[in-house]
C-alpha cells in the first residue's frame, strides 16, 4: 500500500491506494445524470460538494436532456465544469440518426451550445456499419467534441429491455466489438464505452471472458465499462485494479471510491486493493 493521500479528505492519516488528482486519464468515474432518478441542480451541487474530487464526468442517459429546459441542461454543464468534470450525452444518437444528416448536425451544434464535451455514439438498437461508425466519430470530432462510441455484444441493448427480451435476440462476436473499437479509436474516438448488457447485465451468468477479451484487445485505458451495480464494479476492481474506467449511478460514487482507495470492501476485496504511488 502506498502512503498516497488525497489532497482534501478527513482522516487522511490512513494511507490509501494511489489515486491521481483530476483531470484523470485512468481510473475515471463517470456518473449518471437524471434518468432513473430525477434530480436537479441543487442535488447535483450537493453531489459535487461531497464527492466532486472522485467524479470525472456526468452522462445524460437515454436522451433525458431532451425532456429538460435548455437553461437547466446548461446549468448542469456549468456545475460539472466548475468541478473539473466533463459532460457527456448518453445513448440518443440512434434516435437522431433516423431523421437524417441535418438532424445530426443540429444535434451536435446544440450539444456544444448547452455545454456538452463528449458525444456518446450508441449502437445497441441500430445496425450501424463499422465504416458508418467511423464517419460518425470523425463528424463528432470535427464539430469540436469528443467521441465516445458505445459498443456491446447484445443486440437490442442500451434501453430498458428485459432479460427475456434480450435472450430472444442473438449476441454478437466479441472479436467484432474489438475490431470496431480499434477502428473507432483510429478514427479519433477518445474512449470506448462498453455496454453491460450481455456481459454483466440481463444475463443468467456473467460473460467475464468477454470483458477480459475487450480489455486485452483494446487496452484498459481505452475502455470504460458500464457497472451501475455494486457486485459488478467490485468485480472489475477486484480483477483489474483501481485504474479501470467505470460508469456508475450517482448514488454509488463513495461506495466505488472506497473500493478504489482500499478504504473498505467485502470479504473478497477488503484490504486487498493496492496501487503504489509513482
Amino acid at each position: 500500500m502506498s502512503n498516497a493521500v488525497p489532497h482534501d479528505v478527513s482522516f487522511n492519516f490512513v494511507p490509501r491506494a494511489y489515486r491521481p488528482a483530476k483531470p484523470r486519464t485512468f481510473g475515471v468515474t463517470e456518473i449518471r445524470a437524471p434518468y432513473y432518478a430525477t434530480f436537479g441542480t441543487r442535488h447535483l451541487q450537493d453531489v459535487f460538494d461531497v464527492a466532486g474530487q472522485w467524479v470525472d464526468g456526468i452522462k445524460w442517459a437515454g436522451g433525458s436532456f431532451s425532456l429538460v429546459p435548455t437553461e437547466q441542461v446548461r446549468a448542469f454543464s456549468d456545475i460539472a465544469h466548475e468541478n473539473d468534470a466533463y459532460v457527456s450525452s448518453g445513448g440518443w444518437i440512434e434516435t437522431v440518426l433516423r431523421y437524417g444528416d441535418d438532424a445530426v448536425d443540429q444535434y451536435l451544434k446544440e450539444a456544444k451550445e448547452v455545454g456538452f464535451d463528449v458525444i456518446e455514439i450508441s449502437t445497441g438498437f441500430i445496425m450501424l456499419t463499422t465504416s458508418g461508425l467511423e464517419r460518425l466519430v470523425e463528424k463528432v470530432v470535427k464539430a469540436g467534441l469528443k467521441a465516445k462510441p458505445e459498443l456491446g455484444i447484445q443486440i437490442g441493448s442500451g434501453g430498458d429491455s428485459s432479460e427475456a427480451e434480450l435472450a430472444a435476440e442473438s449476441t454478437k462476436d466479441v472479436g467484432d466489438l474489438i475490431d470496431r473499437g480499434k477502428r473507432a479509436l483510429d478514427a479519433g474516438a477518445s474512449i470506448i464505452m462498453i455496454e453491460s448488457e450481455g456481459i454483466t447485465e440481463n444475463v443468467g451468468e456473467w460473460n467475464t471472458g468477454a470483458a477480459a477479451s475487450i480489455i486485452n484487445g483494446l487496452g484498459l485505458e481505452n475502455v470504460m465499462f458500464e457497472a451501475a451495480d455494486g457486485p459488478v464494479f467490485e468485480w472489475y476492481i477486484k480483477n483489474y485494479g483501481n485504474e479501470v474506467n467505470l460508469f456508475v449511478d450517482h448514488s454509488q460514487i463513495l461506495q466505488l471510491e472506497g473500493l478504489r482507495q482500499n478504504v473498505w470492501g467485502n470479504k473478497s476485496t477488503w484490504g486487498r486493493v493496492i496501487n503504489p504511488a509513482p
